[in-house]
């Protein structure tokens, strides 16, 4: 027999064994709204009651409607001998029980509340629920029926009124919101419920809790089918809930990831049944990618349906007449109605309440909540032109006197909105799309090596991509995208990371070098061990800044939301002011008469102002101004390698007067190479080297690996690596050439100190201020040779060592980070972009002045440890002026966090930095004038949205009041104001989608160079 229900909730997934409680669960489920101030207390009160051998069950309830009906259910759940515990909740129709299952059964519970007059039905996932850590969960939920920012208001408040929950944003034109809600209070299926309850759609996306997974099953024909599916997911361990959804061959798990994984899902249920059903894992942004295009294909079927019965009634209103035979048989009178009467009535009927129900909905729903949207204006103006019509035919039958029938205003308006409509859908799809390309860098599939407990390889098996584990090891054929982020086990390659990190040129990949999902192997075959998956990859964390950049909010925005939650107000008085106007001078005789339409009178003639005033007023234009920019801005700048985390560093980066550069790294390349080597004593120069480097092996300063590669290169000839390898060439040289170490310990911020055949070494960085006179507080005596070699270097931007042997100072090493080509050329860039661009650094002065003066940079902060930089960047701001911190996001973090805008560089594979409000994933200092100017563009096309939107409701609703009719003679028709308010909004969005034609500014247009 196959299936008829759409939904189907199939586990029970409880053991009767109470030891198995910790696997039952997903999250600690609040049913009851009784429970809210002693939720936790009573849940554990359960914990206790199931452990003294009690049982709890949960039911549905229907049929109750008040408190009455709750307590009368309590009642008599109270009444049956062995109930411990009875509660009712009303708004959730629930009732939690326990009892002693000795005493009293499930059914007997059903029983009593079916004989005290109410429908039960036993929940077949009513465990006691186990409290779960007291952290937060992110959860995002697709939100379906906003129209404009008034719908959105509406729904982040009851949001936010949610016990439970701590914060919440609704976007508007991703159609999403993002929860941050406490798991032991409140469910994300409770909150799906409150969005429901508020009469918008819901449905849950995912969580930062990797514990969902949505299947695509197919094979799945009859009841047998269902029954040996529900069986055997019923019988796995930590699989706590499971749906299947027939229509679109959907199975939706919960499952406890630290019992069973994904992939162990999948296994069991293409193994079990030995591949009787095909199994593919969906992608979260892929299904709402089609939820977008089911969308937009619905509305464009409603479109479609209201345009084929519109053009029938404006024919017959408009092209009949002027056709005697046709408009004859309009005119032949059927009962007491013509019959051009009965067809506009039964078309427009449609169109009205089939067609347009869901503008009724939206409109209640929204005035359920205490709201008004774009909704409440069409179905008053369309209401007002339809009933006004009816009553005209039904005054004409009963008194003979035909007044003029407006049926076409009404089925023309909603066709019209329904086609702005699905052009916004269209629009808004489009400012998305950044994502979409995002998500389609990763590779569907994988290419799994199974191994044994040795190591040999047994199998090559393809898996999605979705199910790869940490710990697993792929093979990466050329040509082929890598999965995940991982570490080269086998194999020599070159890859592609330009679409991750903006890195133009193939970057070789040996073993031990780290790969990130989504980049494309060129030529060799690797295996790579994963490391990160899901949502802790590269990729994925670039989606979520991007996503979360799209989600929030720009302070600007608050202008149209304030407007938004006044608007609809507004305009119904309006429209009820000119109605009353209109009809009031006209009983007057303030106007001719012949200004009235044809057999019309004054009622008609304002009300006919009064509907296109409330149909020609657009809030959705100001809702989508500044979210519609925000995102095209937000894709524009991840397509350029500028991650922006949110509208608020958008709107910041537009005023920025000063850009705060750190030296090391930002500037410069951040890669110190030995340049100079002079030795002071007798010594051989390759034993001070050896020295030296023996005693910088163990210390983690990258200026301590320079020296240790020099060294290296000097003894072997061999080529230094100062980068991914430097770690593992140091423990190398450990237990080979370099002299064995004692003592060693390293000075934060000064250099190490060690023993060295029982010698005291010290090596101190000249950079750090002070550390001169620390070396001569330990009893070092710096010459006049050495003092004038180390001020040489300094002043040629180089950073000295000083090496002190047995309390000698025996040599000094110059060493020497170059800075980046582009470093001058953006600075002047941004001194003509009229930014003031200033360098602080932990650097000595003559060092720091050196490097200023090479890139161009006049106000030099130098010698200022991490914390002081912060307070540098308050000095700045004291004046109100905006802030931009450039650094690399590691040691610059306090000052990125002080910094009105704070721009981490060279981040590419560590994109998560919390303190910065820019990810430039390449480490070109170009992409700084990118986010200042792509800064300033997209606020100039939010400004002109904002201009546009205000000025169109500005001229448009006295326009459409009749203001100038006694002047010009212009009237707007309902149905041509609601053309006008449904290409309104569209506008804004075509305006917004303009940034995606944003060309990265040429540093030659803005130096005003000319080339030849």
């Amino acid at each position: 027999m196959a299936l008829s229900l759409r939904d189907l909730q199939l586990t029970s997934l409880s053991n009767n064994n109470n030891n198995d409680h910790d696997s039952q669960n997903l999250e600690d489920v609040r049913l009851l709204d009784s429970y809210e101030d002693e939720e936790r207390k009573k849940n554990e009160e359960v914990i206790v009651d199931m452990e003294q051998g009690m049982k709890r069950v949960q039911l549905k309830v229907t049929g109750m409607t008040c408190a009455a009906c709750s307590n009368s259910i309590e009642t008599a759940l109270m009444g049956i001998k062995g109930v411990v515990k009875g509660s009712v909740s009303l708004l959730q129709n629930k009732a939690d029980v326990i009892f002693d299952p000795e005493l009293v059964k499930d059914q007997d519970i059903k029983i009593a509340i079916e004989d005290a007059g109410f429908d039960a039905e036993i929940l077949t996932d009513s465990n006691p629920k186990k409290p779960i850590s007291k952290g937060t969960l992110t959860g995002q939920f697709r939100i379906g029926g906003m129209t404009c920012a008034a719908c959105v208001n509406s729904v982040e408040g009851i949001l936010r009124k949610l016990p439970g929950v701590k914060r919440a944003v609704v976007a508007l034109s991703t159609s999403y919101g993002e929860v941050e809600y406490e798991p032991t209070t409140i469910s994300k299926e409770e909150i799906v419920n409150a969005i429901e309850d508020a009469g918008f759609e819901a449905s849950f996306v995912q969580s930062s809790e990797q514990d969902r997974i949505i299947l695509g099953i197919s094979g799945i024909t009859t009841e047998l089918d269902w029954h040996l599916l529900e069986g055997m997911l019923g019988n796995l361990r930590g699989v706590r809930q499971f749906r299947f959804d027939i229509i679109h061959s959907e199975l939706d798990v919960l499952f406890d990831p630290e019992v069973i994984s994904s992939r162990s899902i999948v296994d069991n249920i293409c193994g079990r049944n030995h591949d009787r059903y095909k199994v593919t894992v969906k992608n979260p942004y892929t299904s709402s990618s089609s939820s977008n295009m089911e969308e937009s294909a619905n509305m464009f079927r409603l479109f479609i349906s209201s345009l084929f019965l519109s053009i029938p009634v404006f024919l017959i209103r408009v092209v009949c007449p002027r056709i005697p035979l046709v408009y004859s048989l309009l005119l032949w009178r059927c009962g007491p109605f013509l019959m051009g009467d009965w067809l506009k009535f039964g078309l427009v009927s449609l169109v009205q309440f089939v067609v347009g129900k869901r503008f009724y909905i939206a409109a209640g729903r929204a005035l359920r909540n205490g709201s008004t949207n774009m909704d409440v204006l069409v179905a008053l103006g369309t209401s007002a032109s339809y009933f006004y019509s009816v009553c005209a035919l039904l005054y004409g039958a009963i008194t003979g006197f035909w007044s003029p029938t407006y049926f076409e205003t009404s089925a023309m308006l909603i066709t019209f909105v329904l086609l702005g409509k699905y052009l916004e859908i269209l629009a808004k799809g489009k400012t998305s799309e950044a994502i979409k390309k995002l998500v389609e860098l990763s590779p569907a599939t994988a290419l799994l090596l199974v191994k044994d407990s040795g190591g040999k390889l047994i199998e090559e098996r393809e898996i999605d991509a979705l199910l790869i584990q940490p710990g697993d090891t792929l093979k990466v054929l050329p040509g082929s995208k890598i999965p995940v982020d991982g570490v080269v086990l086998l194999g020599t390659s070159y890859v592609d990371e330009s679409m991750v990190t903006g890195e133009s040129l193939p970057i070789q990949k040996e073993v031990n070098a780290s790969v990130i999902g989504g980049t494309i192997n060129l030529h060799g075959v690797l295996h790579v061990q994963a490391t990160n998956v899901g949502s802790n990859t590269v990729l994925s964390q670039i989606i979520s800044l991007v996503e979360a950049a799209q989600m929030s909010k720009a302070p600007v925005q608050k202008f149209a939301d304030f407007v938004a939650s006044i608007f609809v107000p507004t305009v119904v008085s309006l429209a009820l002011l000119t109605f009353l106007g209109w009809y009031i001078c006209g009983v007057f005789g303030v106007y001719p008469e012949e200004w009235l339409p044809d057999n019309g009178n004054h009622f008609v003639f304002a009300l006919m102002f009064s509907i296109s005033v409330v149909v020609i007023a657009c809030p959705c234009a100001l809702g989508l101004a500044t979210p519609t920019a925000i995102m095209v801005a937000t894709g524009v700048g991840a397509n350029n390698g500028v991650l922006i985390k949110g509208g608020d560093a958008l709107e910041r980066a537009q005023k920025v007067k000063y850009v705060v550069f750190d030296k090391t790294g930002t500037l410069t390349q951040g890669r110190a190479t030995v340049t100079t080597v002079k030795v002071f004593s007798g010594m051989d120069r390759g034993d001070f080297l050896t020295l030296v480097a023996s005693a910088e092996a163990s210390s983690e300063h990258p200026l301590a690996r320079a020296i240790v590669a020099y060294a290296r290169h000097f003894h072997f000839f061999d080529n230094p690596s100062l980068a991914k390898d430097a770690q593992r060439n140091i423990k190398e040289l450990n237990s080979s050439w370099l002299f064995d170490v004692s003592g060693f310990s390293a000075l934060p911020g000064k250099g190490v100190q060690c023993f060295i055949h029982e010698k005291r070494v010290l090596v101190f960085y000249s950079e750090q201020v002070g550390n001169r006179k620390l070396l001569t507080e330990n009893g070092v005596t710096i010459s006049k040779e050495a003092e004038d070699f180390i001020t040489e270097i300094e002043e040629n931007a180089k950073t000295g060592i000083l090496v002190a042997y047995n309390d000698d100072l025996i040599g000094v090493l110059g060493l020497a980070d170059p800075i980046k080509r582009e470093a001058a050329v953006v600075v002047d860039g941004l001194r003509k972009m009229g930014v003031r661009p200033v360098m602080v650094t932990g650097d000595n002065r003559r060092t720091a002045q050196a490097v200023a003066k090479e890139v161009g940079i006049q106000d030099v902060r130098a010698e200022v440890m991490p914390a002081g930089k912060a307070d540098v960047i308050r000095s700045f701001q004291k004046d109100g002026s905006i802030v931009a911190m450039v650094g690399d996001g590691i040691n610059d973090s306090p000052a990125l966090a002080a910094a009105d805008v704070g721009i981490a560089i060279g981040a590419g594979t560590d994109i998560a930095i919390e303190a910065a409000d820019y990810v430039l994933m390449r480490s070109n200092l170009e992409d700084v004038i990118i986010a200042i100017d792509l800064s300033r563009k997209t606020f100039s096309r939010i400004r002109w949205n904002y201009v546009f939107a205000m000025a169109y409701n500005v001229i448009a609703i006295p326009v459409a009041a009749g203001v100038f009719f006694p002047l010009l003679r212009i009237t707007l028709p309902p149905w041509v104001a609601g053309a006008c308010m449904a290409l309104s909004s569209v506008s804004v969005v075509c305006s917004s989608l303009l940034l995606r034609r944003y060309k990265k500014p040429r540093l030659t247009t803005i130096l005003e160079i000319t080339v030849e």
